[in-house]
């Protein structure tokens, strides 16, 4: 018995570095499965098969790849495209066919408020990316820490900031002194924007920033910062949390922090599928791509799950398949997985930090939630952060910065 996955993918366009990888992944779980022998579904052995197509990274495309691959003909099992912009063409057409629709590979929070009843989601919500890295900042021994946010006019984004000031408002983090001082929601041109963000950042007297946009835009924004020598202690970005990262900005990629769905480097134990490390080796290795980002992990991680829940159900039942993943509560190398019964949305997977170090990213500890009793010194994965004050300018402030300076708690 053949199992068709069936998706499409951005192998050229815009997305094309990230599509690739997750075809990379996906053909790596193809073969794996069939090497161990498949799935047995009923009293027949499953094997696997993949049915991939390229998007172009374009949306028309997209959903014209989606509406025949939801057809009497199409696919067994229908994944996700890369990103929150192709995924929002593609879920609708899965959900109006009466498709279970694997999302790995989008985080716009707005998927789950739709009403969707076929769609499962791997990844963390855009909603939650900015979490630990507001737990982290708030844990660190200075006080009046001014955060600028910027981001760009996407779902993705919108998503990102309404929950991360929705998180900023909390009392522990208010306590800790974490106030956003500017929010910066337009693309950002370099050619034109670099001199306005600096006089803003300057002006807010910023000394802790985070760029959530696109690739190409986190870079620009940590370009503009670094050459204008603004000191501010604290730099992080979503794109610092992919391997490219450190290539494209190279010397200036130290210290700052990156905040990613995942990495090989984290301590996880998966109760279905390889480790991580393993995994993240064969990818390097074996495959064309020879990159793997959190992206492959989400892929791969699909497949897996996709397997154990077919080998649940015994049969490839759209609507049974989607009421198994309802109850389903487990880990893969992508991490833990439980989602919301009725919307689908993740509630188990969380975000991991990393800061780049000597040219490659250290994953920093997750936090333990903030008290409001006492200050530690550091947090155990903050102390790259003290052990490196000459990069990130922390305890050696210009002393003619004034009130610019940094007031130590003593609390």
């Amino acid at each position: 018995m053949n199992i068709t996955l069936g998706l499409s993918l951005s192998l050229s366009g815009k997305f094309a570095p990230l599509g690739r990888q997750i075809e990379d992944a996906l053909q790596l779980f193809v073969g794996d499965i069939n090497a161990a022998g498949g799935v047995t579904i009923g009293a027949e052995r499953g094997y696997f098969a993949l049915r991939c197509q390229d998007d172009c990274s374009e949306q028309s495309r997209c959903a014209a790849i989606y509406r025949e691959l939801c057809g009497d003909t199409g696919s067994d099992v229908v994944l996700g495209p890369y990103s929150s912009e192709l995924t929002a063409v593609a879920a609708p057409i899965a959900e109006e066919h009466g498709r279970l629709f694997i999302n790995h590979a989008a985080a716009a929070d707005d998927l789950y408020r739709r009403g969707y009843k076929m769609i499962v989601g791997l990844p963390t919500p855009a909603s939650q990316y900015l979490d630990e890295f507001i737990r982290l900042l708030a844990s660190l021994k200075f006080w009046r820490k001014r955060l600028a946010l910027i981001t760009e006019p996407t779902d993705f984004a919108r998503a990102l900031s309404i929950g991360a000031q929705a998180f900023l408002r909390e009392p522990p983090v208010r306590r800790k002194g974490v106030r956003l001082r500017v929010r910066w929601e337009v693309r950002f041109d370099p050619g034109q924007a670099t001199e306005l963000l600096v006089t803003t950042l300057r002006r807010g007297r910023i000394n802790s920033l985070v760029s959530a946009g696109s690739y190409d835009q986190d870079v620009a924004v940590m370009r503009a910062v670094l050459d204008s020598e603004i000191d501010i202690p604290v730099l992080a970005c979503v794109a610092a949390g992919r391997s490219s990262f450190g290539s494209d900005l190279g010397e200036g990629a130290e210290g700052i922090v990156g905040i990613s769905q995942w990495e090989p480097g984290a301590q996880l134990i998966p109760e279905l599928g390889p480790d991580p490390r393993e995994f993240a080796h064969r990818m390097r290795t074996q495959t064309r791509s020879a990159a793997c980002d959190y992206v492959a992990a989400q892929a791969y991680a699909a497949g897996v799950l996709v397997a154990a829940v077919l080998g649940k159900v015994g049969a490839c039942d759209q609507v049974r398949m989607r009421e198994q993943f309802s109850t389903f509560r487990t880990g893969t190398l992508f991490g833990a997985f439980e989602i919301e019964p009725e919307t689908g949305r993740q509630v188990a997977h969380h975000m991991v930090t990393v800061q780049w170090h000597r040219g490659g990213k250290v994953p920093i500890e997750p936090h333990p939630p903030l008290s409001d009793r006492g200050s530690s010194e550091y947090s155990t994965g903050w102390r790259l952060l003290e052990a490196g004050a000459q990069i990130f300018g922390l305890g050696h402030r210009d002393k003619q910065s004034g009130d610019d300076g940094y007031e130590l708690d003593q609390s």
